[in-house]
């Protein structure tokens, strides 16, 4: 019985026709993306924020928000954000203030479970000081600028600087339009969403280089073949191998938001759209945009001509230090 070829091996499309289109779209997201970093900004989770998190869950019926944030406001508990988790039935409670020590803390815990009264069930609290909570932000923006250095030296060496450099805003192009999402849908940015970030460069970065790799090979094969031909030859040469990862990766990633709990749902979400950008834009950004960048066949014939011709020095002055034998 035949396999069902549902994505053919060997496709004919014309990516590099629509790198003009893809290119503005992209622009229009990043853009987007930064007028809403700056109005409406993200719903900073306790990690960046500080502050006191419980996790309640009403023990008969649905939570009633309203009345449960006047009895926690005339209870003088500062600054206090109500919001459902998960069911109807669970609440979270976040208050901006955390106590010096264990002890206050405790205190701020029982005098929110008297407002609450035998109505709410306390299933969870974690506190994270003013400290702690600065001392994340410094770390996450390192970890985020470190990876992002770290890559694009390893790619100016491993091939040329214009893949470098595609690769370099390719992945910035996947990480704002991530964090848009974040910010649109109001989704908790923590600690948890710095990992997912981090997950959404290394898969894009994969799927980056998977295309560069063909995209150098082809260029020493084909020297004289236009740069838009070569490069929709090399995306449609890796195009099934795209698609097929990213599909079985989307659908991991759906599954984890559908019955992950609402813990992971905010990170779930986020791989998901991840997944889907990053495949986006391996096809239409990273690889139309060495055409602008000016890549060309020599460009990479040249430097490898350059390193043999030094290794083949280095391995000739290696030979006449050889002792010559008795």
């Amino acid at each position: 019985m035949p396999l069902i070829d549902y994505i053919p091996a060997q496709t004919k499309i014309g990516f590099m026709r629509l790198r003009q289109v893809s290119f503005c779209l992209s622009a229009a997201l990043t853009i987007i993306a930064v007028v809403l970093f700056g109005t409406v900004g993200f719903n900073l989770g306790i990690d960046f924020q500080g502050g006191t998190l419980i996790e309640a869950q009403s023990t008969s019926r649905e939570a009633d928000l309203s009345a449960l944030r006047e009895q926690l406001t005339d209870s003088d508990l500062g600054d206090v954000q109500i919001q459902e988790f998960g069911s109807a039935r669970d609440v979270l409670i976040r208050l901006g203030r955390t106590g010096a020590d264990d002890a206050a803390q405790q205190a701020i815990v029982q005098k929110v479970g008297a407002s609450l009264g035998s109505d709410f069930t306390i299933r969870r609290v974690e506190t994270v000081g003013p400290s702690v909570s600065g001392e994340l932000v410094r770390q996450s923006v390192l970890a985020l600028v470190l990876g992002a250095v770290v890559v694009l030296i390893y790619l100016w060496f491993r091939f040329e600087w214009q893949f470098a450099v595609g690769a370099l805003v390719t992945t910035a192009h996947d990480i704002f339009v991530t964090l848009m999402i974040y910010s649109v849908l109001g989704l908790d940015f923590d600690l948890t969403s710095i990992a997912a970030i981090l997950t959404i460069m290394g898969y894009s970065l994969n799927d980056t280089v998977v295309v560069y790799d063909r995209i150098r090979e082809m260029l020493r094969r084909y020297k004289r073949m236009p740069l838009p031909e070569l490069l929709d030859t090399a995306v449609n040469a890796t195009f099934s191998r795209t698609i097929i990862v990213s599909l079985t990766t989307f659908l991991a990633t759906m599954a984890l938001y559908l019955f992950g709990g609402e813990v992971l749902r905010g990170f779930s979400l986020a791989m998901a759209v991840g997944v889907l950008i990053g495949t986006y834009s391996t096809i239409f950004v990273a690889a139309p945009i060495l055409i602008h960048l000016g890549l060309r066949a020599s460009t990479v014939v040249g430097k490898e001509e350059a390193e043999g011709e030094d290794m083949a020095k280095s391995g000739a002055t290696k030979g006449d230090q050889r002792p010559a034998k008795a």
